[in-house]
C-alpha cells in the first residue's frame, strides 16, 4: 500500500513566508499530476483562505479531526486546482492545547487520523508559528520538515529553538523526522542584508539549504486575498517561477532519497 509523504513546514517565528511555502509547494507538485493533501493546523486558517477554501467552525476541520476524532477523508475538501486538496483550519484550533492536555498521547493523535490517508503522494501540514500540541502533533506525524526562514534581520530567531523542539520529538515521538531543507524567502538581491543572511544561514545549515531564493515580489502577497496560490494567481511572476524551482529541488532530493535511501537529516 503506498504511503504519502508527509512534510510539515514548520518555524516558530511568525511571518516568515510559511504558509506561502506549503500552500505554492503544493500547488507546483499537483500541476505535476502529484495527488496532494494540505494540512491546515494554524488557528488563522491562513492555508484554506489561500486555495479558495473556507474556514470551518463547527463542522468538518482539522480541529474535529484532532479533538472530535472524525474520519479524516470526511473532513477533506477538494480545491479547484487539481490533484489539490485541503483539510481547512477552524478557529477552534486555539483551544487544541486545553482540551487535548489530559488525553493520553496527545501527541499521535494526528498521525494516527493520517493512517487511513493512503490515496495521496505528498501531505504538507502548514503548522502555526509556535510550539504546543497543534505543533507537536505535525512534527510526530511527518516524515520531514522544511523550514522557511526570511532574509531579514533576526532570521535565525526561532530556528534555533525549532532544531531542539524536532531533536526531542526525534528521541521521543518519531525517531525518523528529518529535515528536509531550509528555503530562504523574502530575499532582496539589492539588500547587502539580504545576501549576508543567506550566507550565514548557509553556513549554519549547509547544503540543506535548497538553491531557490524566494524572492520578494508583490504577486505572493496579493495572491491569497484572490483565494488563489500565487502559482495560479500569476504563473510567470518571479515569486511563482521561484516556487516552481523550488518543487524541482524538493522532488530532486525525493527521488535520491527512493534510488539511495538518503535521507537529508539535520546535521
Amino acid at each position: 500500500m503506498k504511503k504519502a509523504r508527509v512534510f510539515s513546514v514548520s518555524n516558530q517565528k511568525g511571518g516568515v513566508g510559511k504558509t506561502t511555502t506549503t500552500i505554492n509547494l503544493a500547488t507546483a507538485l499537483a500541476a505535476v499530476h502529484k495527488k496532494v493533501l494540505v494540512i491546515d493546523l494554524d488557528p488563522q486558517g491562513n492555508a484554506t483562505v489561500s486555495v479558495g477554501a473556507k474556514r470551518r467552525l463547527g463542522t468538518k476541520n482539522s480541529y474535529t479531526v484532532l479533538v472530535g476524532g472524525d474520519n479524516l477523508e470526511d473532513c477533506i475538501c477538494k480545491t479547484e486546482i487539481p490533484y489539490l486538496y485541503v483539510l481547512p483550519a477552524s478557529k477552534e484550533l486555539l483551544g487544541v492545547d486545553i482540551e487535548l492536555a489530559t488525553e493520553d498521547k496527545p501527541q499521535f493523535f494526528l498521525k494516527k487520523a493520517l493512517e487511513r490517508a493512503d490515496d495521496f503522494d505528498y501531505i504538507f501540514i502548514d503548522c502555526p508559528p509556535a510550539v504546543g500540541l497543534l505543533t507537536l502533533n505535525a512534527l510526530t506525524a511527518s516524515d520531514c520538515v522544511i523550514i522557511p526562514v526570511q532574509c531579514e534581520y533576526l532570521a535565525l530567531e526561532g530556528v534555533a529553538d525549532l532544531m531542539k523542539t524536532i531533536g526531542k520529538i526525534q528521541k521521543t515521538f518519531n525517531p525518523g523526522l528529518t529535515v528536509h531543507g531550509v528555503v530562504l524567502t523574502m530575499f532582496d538581491g539589492r539588500s547587502n542584508l539580504s545576501k549576508s543572511i543567506v550566507s550565514d544561514v548557509k553556513k549554519y545549515f549547509g547544503d540543506q539549504v535548497y538553491d531557490t531564493l524566494i524572492p520578494r515580489n508583490v504577486r505572493i502577497p496579493e495572491a491569497p486575498s484572490h483565494g488563489l496560490p500565487v502559482m495560479i494567481y500569476d504563473y510567470k511572476s518571479t515569486g511563482a517561477q521561484s516556487y516552481v524551482r523550488l518543487a524541482a529541488e524538493v522532488l530532486k532530493r525525493e527521488k535520491e532519497f527512493l534510488i539511495n535511501g538518503k535521507e537529508y537529516a539535520f546535521r
